[in-house]
């Protein structure tokens, strides 16, 4: 009998996948390009080189920039960090925690083809779990089946501590890894050193999955408002003119510090509408990257 993680994953690969396989079939590198462990060379400092490649005693030595370079590793690892916190289950039938899920094993799927392995975090304040990164296809059935598992709440008025799971996917990624760091990025706003350190050694990929309404808030008129991390509730008339002016304030100050921590930490974020296509979402996501790359 076909088990309901078996029809997820093939719903995707008809629906979402295949359209990925032309621009990413060969080599995913060819998008995202990490560099081995193995020491090939040290040359002069150009333009496109990264920064954190630079060799600073022989720079010094020489009064010139001078760069590490590595040969690839012929592998690849790939981890899924996965923000599984009571704001990620905001949403009616297409929910985050939905599309956090589809995302997820999208990417598993694509990262996995020619034997590449794929490994995944699953973070709320009170639980974690990590997965550890296997290829094939039983491998990828596992974490669809645990990534449609219901979650029970563990709210305990505390915000989501996103630099404790960045710190943990530090901690457990040792060798330079592909890591796809998924969230709302709603929670405690420290996370954009660990974000920084985490980017110092693997090649990372933000994608931020929000709601409409959580971006803009419809004329509802009186309505109960509840913090999905704290539990905090408060009473609010939408319909008031001050209210939508105070909240796209708000949002907007919040965007604007999302957006400046990431550039800070030298990271590209995407952001992934839960009432976007998963399909075109993705493939703008690929076409941006390789766009960065050139």
């Amino acid at each position: 009998m076909t088990t309901a993680s078996e029809r997820l994953l093939r719903r995707l690969e008809w629906q979402v996948v295949r359209r990925l396989d032309g621009l990413l079939q060969g080599s995913y590198r060819t998008v995202y390009r990490g560099s081995g462990i193995d020491f090939a060379e040290l040359r002069e400092y150009t333009a496109e080189d990264d920064v954190r490649h630079i060799d600073w005693n022989v720079t010094a030595r020489m009064d010139e920039p001078y760069v590490r370079k590595y040969t690839e590793d012929r592998d690849l690892t790939a981890w899924l960090v996965l923000d599984q916190s009571a704001s990620m289950r905001f949403g009616a039938d297409h929910g985050k925690d939905s599309v956090l899920a589809e995302l997820a094993l999208c990417l598993a799927r694509v990262v996995a083809q020619g034997g590449n392995r794929v490994g995944a975090i699953l973070y709320d304040n009170k639980a974690q779990r990590v997965i550890p990164p296997r290829a094939g296809r039983n491998h990828l059935l596992y974490l669809a089946q645990e990534l449609t598992r219901p979650i029970p709440l563990r709210g305990d008025g505390s915000t989501t501590r996103l630099a404790a799971m960045l710190e943990l996917a530090a901690a457990t990624a040792r060798r330079r890894s592909l890591i796809f760091v998924i969230s709302d990025f709603i929670g405690e706003a420290d996370w954009e050193r660990a974000l920084s350190r985490l980017t110092q050694r693997h090649e990372v990929v933000a994608m931020r999955v929000v709601d409409p309404m959580e971006l803009d808030l419809p004329n509802l008129g009186l309505v109960l408002v509840e913090d999905a991390e704290t539990g905090e509730q408060l009473l609010a008339d939408t319909s008031d003119p001050l209210f939508q002016q105070r909240f796209r304030d708000l949002v907007g100050e919040r965007e604007d510090a999302i957006a400046a921590s990431m550039k800070r930490a030298g990271v590209t974020s995407h952001i992934v509408g839960t009432d976007q296509d998963l399909g075109e979402a993705l493939v703008e996501m690929v076409r941006r990257s390789k766009r960065r790359l050139r």
